[in-house]
């Protein structure tokens, strides 16, 4: 199976809205960002890599559990999306024998319709952003492990470095190592930070909201890498990543933000990870602009996702 992601736009029927989708790899690596979605959800993942190539990465467990949620998702339509969550985790672990600490990872972040009401769930740092009516920015995140990594030296050593003009050299990766070492000591803990892993309760943990479908106008949900460009670079507000979403699509807004990026390779800017991190941006109109709402009507019988 061909990990990554096209490079053209794709659609979806969900709820009786199409929605739109656009994708980009980051790094010159395939993507480990993914979308799913079923009849009435979205589902968007994105992968962490692992350390070594011995366990499946990043790319091989955000397929495999975004294709459980889905399934879990079509098949119990009513269930709680922190239960599906950590049923998914379940299922995968028992699947495929893997093990907390050792297993790849993932963040999952879910919009689903359900009868009069729009609920979502996040599990990492892909947000659900809803839009109300109003403009109102309704910001579903999960913030715990950037609180705990934000607090941490080596987090502003590489920021400073950064604006220092000493680049993504091997100075700078041996500091994202060390976050990751923490990271691992902290990671699905109470005191610490959730994550899709290896550990079922992680699902119980997702932040998750809940809007009357009428009181809003449109559901984003991104990775990181598309974040960045509202709350870190400042290229967009919400309300206007949704509208250019809507005018121009979101692969359109993933090239802009990558374009970005590439006018600031040493990242004196914009101090970040990596130079471009991987792309994954749905665009859910729930009605059209100042009309009625759309009208429900069947969707696919099952998910669909876009590699």
């Amino acid at each position: 199976m061909k990990n990554e992601p096209p490079s053209t736009p794709r659609t979806a029927l969900v709820s009786g809205s199409t929605v739109r989708i656009g994708e980009l790899a980051g790094n010159g690596r395939p993507s480990e960002d993914r979308v799913f979605t079923t009849a009435d959800a979205l589902i968007v993942l994105d992968g962490v890599s692992t350390v070594t190539d011995e366990t499946p990465r990043g790319a091989w467990y955000s397929d495999t559990l975004g294709a459980a949620i889905a399934e879990l998702l079509t098949r119990e339509a009513d269930t709680d999306l922190r239960q599906v969550l950590a049923s998914a985790i379940r299922a995968v672990a028992d699947a495929h024998g893997l093990v907390a600490g050792s297993s790849p990872a993932s963040t999952v972040a879910v919009a689903r319709r359900r009868a009069d009401r729009i609920e979502a769930a996040v599990l990492g740092d892909s947000p659900v952003v809803a839009i109300g009516r109003d403009g109102t920015v309704h910001a579903v995140r999960d913030d715990r492990l950037t609180r705990l990594v934000d607090a941490r030296p080596e987090a502003r050593e590489y920021r400073d470095r950064l604006r220092a003009g000493h680049g993504f050299g091997d100075r700078h990766r041996l500091i994202l190592q060390e976050l990751r070492d923490f990271q691992g000591k902290v990671v699905n803990r109470p005191d610490g930070y959730w994550i899709a892993e290896a550990v079922p309760e992680a699902g119980l943990h997702a932040i998750t909201a809940s809007w009357p479908s009428d009181d809003l106008a449109e559901v984003v949900i991104a990775t990181d890498g598309i974040t960045a460009g509202v709350e870190e670079y400042e290229l967009y507000s919400w309300q206007e990543l949704a509208r250019a979403c809507r005018q121009d699509g979101p692969l359109a807004v993933a090239d802009a933000i990558a374009r970005a990026e590439r006018e600031d390779p040493d990242g004196q800017l914009w101090p970040r990870y990596k130079v471009s991190d991987d792309k994954a941006l749905a665009f859910w109109p729930l009605r059209e602009p100042d009309g009625p709402g759309l009208t429900k009507t069947a969707g696919p019988s099952g998910a669909e996702a876009y590699r």
